[in-house]
């Protein structure tokens, strides 16, 4: 567990001082009892007291605090609902946190155009609801929509279960409104299929906060379909279950959502929420159909056919929306329900081959064994995006720690396979040792150079995402060339 580092008091007071003189003191938050909420986000093993906190009501405070923080070299951590899972919002302890909370308000919504213009801090449910007249909706669904935000979900590309057929956020976003550390506002992206100049939206999503502040997004809404059916397939082992999800792609077929969980998962759930789970399976596939009946009927018989062939020992379909809805409630649930079998749980996030499913399940419950934790999988299997919820005791010396480094070899298994550190959750400072293992020095300097010409002080979330070489070198991920090791002059602990 990270530990406070206290902050100068006259220090605070100065930056406080000139932050009053620009904004109005409702949006100042300096004294620690009142930042104390702000102290971590999801991943809540990491914290740290920020030094101030500030929520701008408008773009323009938004300027005025960014302006403040460049004149006194001040870094800043910008923050969403706080709801990430990878330490992103962690804050700096000389720092400010820019909240967007109370940029709430949606803009517009244009249902010939079929978009949405809100501000960072609307829900991303909320979208779905404003839409929802219309018969449109916003197609990213995250865990946590009911509460995360759109300038969340824009700072770490975050998906949700439908992600499979409908996209992450950098798919659904169109253009953001962007509040850089000049002081300065810049669009990037359009409401027309294209823009001008090159893409920089899509460097911009999934960047973490670290090349400005988002304060409006343009995202694209789709017609809700007809019908939608839900197959849940159970399997006897969880290597039969990960074959079969190569099986249902390989057969041209793409789900609007095609999750996977394990027998663990399914016990911790299903007295929870009873969404009728088969938790005798060792494993259990959700594999949904949307569109117009005929089209679900047909894609459901062939899915079913696959499923079968590839070994499902039993399968239910869901007959009404309502026993839909209880099927994916079970999912959406996973991590809350982990409570009931553990007092602590630590959650990965890495994207594997779909074809390297089987391997990489069978790695992680060998690694159960040698770090002596459990481990309850619960991910998006149709794109090969992992959630290993290692379940620990923080109070008993020493289990965190084992579940830090049970989750550092779950990533480097995902590398070694082909896959990333990283699908939705953002690296953070969860992942930022994992990022030495992925990437080599020439490909951190290219990331820093992308960051430098968006930020060249070098103040936005700085400490988060990339490793600098020291930190590599002090992980001791380094590699010898030529009977050489780079960084020779840099010191080692």
């Amino acid at each position: 567990m990270s530990a406070s580092i206290h902050v100068n008091n006259e220090r605070r007071q100065q930056v406080a001082a000139a932050l009053r003189a620009r904004v109005p003191d409702r949006c100042i938050l300096s004294d620690p009892e009142d930042t104390r909420p702000y102290e971590c986000d999801g991943l809540a093993a990491y914290r740290q007291l920020p030094m101030i906190v500030t929520l701008p009501d408008n773009e323009e405070q938004v300027l005025a605090i960014l302006n403040v923080c460049r004149e006194l070299n001040v870094p800043i951590v910008p923050r969403g609902a706080g709801t990430g899972l990878s330490g992103g919002a962690l804050p700096i302890a000389d720092g400010v946190v820019i909240s967007t909370a109370r940029l709430n308000r949606i803009v517009r919504v244009e249902p010939y155009a079929r978009l949405a213009v809100v501000q960072p801090g609307v829900r991303n449910l909320a979208i779905s609801d404003a839409a929802g007249s219309y018969d449109l909706y916003y197609a990213p669904d995250p865990s946590s929509q009911i509460a995360c935000t759109i300038g969340g979900n824009v700072a770490e590309n975050s998906g949700g279960v439908h992600c499979l057929k409908y996209g992450l956020t950098v798919h659904n976003v169109m253009r953001v409104r962007v509040a850089t550390i000049d002081g300065e506002i810049i669009e990037l992206g359009g409401e027309s299929l294209d823009s001008p100049g090159l893409d920089l939206l899509a460097v911009f999503i999934g960047s973490e906060g670290m090349l400005g502040i988002v304060t409006e997004v343009t995202v694209k809404l789709v017609p809700k379909p007809a019908t939608a059916r839900v197959i849940m397939a159970s399997f006897d082992d969880v290597v039969t279950g990960g074959n079969a999800v190569a099986s249902v792609i390989a057969a041209g077929i793409i789900p609007a959502g095609l999750e996977m969980m394990d027998r663990t998962s399914s016990r911790m759930v299903e007295p929870f929420v009873k969404a009728g789970y088969d938790t005798d399976a060792a494993a259990i596939l959700l594999c949904e159909a949307d569109g117009t009946k005929l089209e679900v009927d047909e894609e459901i018989a062939r899915m079913t056919a696959v499923l079968e062939q590839a070994g499902a020992s039993a399968i239910a379909v869901s007959e009404t929306e309502a026993e839909r809805m209880r099927f994916w409630s079970g999912r959406k649930n996973a991590f809350p329900a982990a409570g009931r079998i553990s007092p602590d749980y630590y959650c990965m996030d890495g994207t594997i081959p779909r074809k390297n499913l089987a391997q990489v399940l069978i790695g992680i419950e060998q690694m159960e064994t040698t770090y002596g934790l459990r481990c309850a999988n619960v991910f998006h299997a149709g794109d090969g995006n992992l959630h290993p919820l290692i379940l620990f005791d923080a109070n008993k010396p020493g289990e965190f720690e084992r579940a830090e480094a049970f989750g550092a070899a779950i990533l480097a298994l995902c590398v070694e396979v082909g896959g990333t550190i990283t699908g939705e959750h953002g690296v953070g400072m969860e992942k930022i040792n994992s990022m030495c293992v992925q990437f080599t020095r020439e490909e951190l300097d290219a990331f820093f150079a992308v960051k430098r010409a968006f930020d060249v002080p070098m103040l936005l979330n700085p400490d988060k995402a990339i490793p600098t070489l020291n930190r590599c070198a002090e992980f001791g991920k380094m590699r010898v060339s030529g009977g050489v090791l780079p960084f020779a002059n840099l010191p080692r602990f």
